[in-house]
């Protein structure tokens, strides 16, 4: 059992790699390059502020989630 726990704490752990990867491509592509070259307005600059904020809170939540699954896996 104590191997399916690490498995699930490396498998946890590589998803929010992978969220806080794809929100910062995100945030970037659609503040930077997509929104400026289609013209949008500057408050869908804020609509994307607004969503890369709420992929890194997901992303926040879950790596607490993973520290406290770490400290039960130790103690």
């Amino acid at each position: 059992m104590d191997k399916d726990k690490e498995q699930a704490i490396a498998r946890k752990g590589r998803r929010i790699g992978v969220v806080i990867a794809v929100t910062m491509l995100f945030w970037l592509a659609m503040s930077l390059f997509i929104g400026p070259a289609m013209e949008l307005p500057g408050r869908y600059a804020l609509l994307f502020d607004f969503a890369a904020l709420a992929g890194f809170i997901y992303a926040g939540v879950n790596i607490f989630q993973l520290w406290r699954m770490r400290q039960d896996n130790q103690g």
